[in-house]
C-alpha cells in the first residue's frame, strides 16, 4: 500500500517492462484530485536518480492507474520490519541518497517531498534508494509552506505548531526516520500508546483530537485520569483517523521536550555508532529550524564521506540487497 492507494508489481506486455501500478480512488473531492495531479505533475517533471520515475497514468472508472519504476526491495519501512536495525553503514548510504533527493527537489523542482519516512524510501536490487510518494507534497512560495499535511508523528515541531517552514521540515523527518532504521524501532515508541480511538473526557467538555490538531491549540496540561486507558500496548501507531491521547502525548513531546538522539543507552547496540553519526542525526533534529541544516550542506558533513561511492570498509548498498 501507498499513501492513498494499493500499489501493484505489473508488467507491460508489448515491452515487457515490469512496472509498479499505484491504483487511486478518484474521490469526488477537489483536494483529493488536487493531490493525485500535483503527484502525477511532479513524478512526470522530476528527472534523478533518487527520485522514483514515472511512466504516466491512465483512467479506470472510478479509478486513476499511475505506472512507476518498480523497486523490487520495497520500503526500508518494510525491510527494518522484516529484518531488525538497519547497519548504521547503509543507513549512512541510504541518507546520503535521500539528501540527494531533497537536494533536487528544493532546489530544481522548487517542492518539498513534506512526507519523509521509512515506508517512503524504496530499494531495489542494484542498490539504488529512491523517493516516492509525493501526493502530500507542495509548490513553495518563496521557499516556504503554510499548509499542515503529511504524517504527524514525523513533523517538525515548527508544522505541528502550524508555523510557516521550508525544506528544513523534511530534515527533521529525515533525522526521525533515520534513528527508526538504525535502532529497528520508532524513536518515541517506549511511550504507552492507547489503541482506543477516544476522545477526551474533560468534566462536561469533551474534546475530539485529530492528529494534526496544532499544538497552540491544545490544553497545557490533562488530568492524569485521563493518562490512562484500558487498553495500551508498546509502540506508535502512524496511521490517521481521529487521535488519541497518546498523538495528543507525542505532539506534545515533540515540541516540547528535547528531540531523540542516535546514541542512547536504551537502545545498546547504538553506543557503537560513531560521534559523526550522532552529530549528524543531532543537525538534523534541532528543534530551531534557524539552526537546523539545510540538505546540501549536511551532505558536507564528515559522516557522509567523500566520493561517490561512500566508505571503502562499508558493505555497498548493492551487496547489501543482494542479502534481503
Amino acid at each position: 500500500m501507498g499513501n492513498g492507494g494499493s500499489v501493484m508489481k505489473v508488467e507491460h506486455l508489448p515491452s515487457g517492462v515490469i512496472m509498479a501500478k499505484k491504483i487511486v480512488l478518484i474521490d469526488a473531492k477537489p483536494s483529493v484530485r488536487k493531490q493525485i495531479l500535483r503527484e502525477l505533475h511532479i513524478m512526470h517533471a522530476c528527472s534523478s536518480p533518487f527520485i522514483v520515475s514515472s511512466f504516466g497514468a491512465y483512467l479506470s472508472e472510478p479509478n486513476i492507474c499511475i505506472c512507476m519504476e518498480f523497486m523490487d526491495k520495497g520500503s526500508f519501512d518494510s525491510i527494518y520490519k522484516t529484518i531488525g536495525p538497519i547497519p548504521i553503514g547503509i543507513v549512512r548510504q541510504l541518507a546520503k541518497m535521500v539528501l540527494g533527493g531533497l537536494v533536487y527537489l528544493y532546489e530544481q523542482m522548487g517542492v518539498l517531498h513534506r512526507d519523509i519516512k521509512p515506508s517512503n524510501i524504496l530499494l531495489n536490487s542494484e542498490g539504488e534508494v529512491k523517493l516516492c510518494d509525493f501526493g502530500v507534497s507542495g509548490e513553495l512560495e518563496n521557499s516556504v509552506a503554510k499548509t499542515f499535511v503529511g504524517t504527524s508523528v514525523y513533523m517538525s515541531p515548527e508544522r505541528i505548531q502550524g508555523s510557516d517552514y521550508s525544506v528544513k521540515s523534511d530534515v527533521w523527518s529525515l533525522g526521525i526516520t533515520l534513528i527508526e532504521l538504525a535502532h529497528g524501532c520508532f524513536p518515541f515508541a517506549d511511550s504507552e500508546v492507547e489503541e482506543e480511538e477516544t476522545p477526551i473526557d474533560s468534566g462536561q467538555t469533551r474534546l475530539q483530537l485529530s492528529s494534526l490538531t496544532p499544538i497552540s491549540s491544545l490544553p497545557s496540561s490533562l488530568p492524569s485520569a485521563q493518562r490512562h486507558s484500558h487498553r495500551k500496548s508498546r509502540g506508535v501507531s502512524l496511521h490517521g483517523g481521529v487521535g488519541t491521547l497518546s498523538i495528543l502525548e507525542l505532539m506534545h513531546h515533540i515540541v516540547r521536550e528535547p528531540p531523540p538522539t542516535l546514541i542512547t543507552p536504551s537502545v545498546p547496540h547504538s553506543l557503537e555508532f560513531s560521534d559523526e553519526a550522532a552529530e549528524f542525526v543531532a543537525n538534523c533534529l534541532k528543534k530551531d529550524p534557524g539552526e537546523r541544516t539545510n540538505p546540501r550542506d549536511l551532505l558536507g558533513m564528515s559522516w557522509m564521506g567523500v566520493g561517490e561511492d561512500g566508505r571503502g570498509d562499508e558493505m555497498s548498498m548493492k551487496a547489501w540487497a543482494a542479502t534481503l
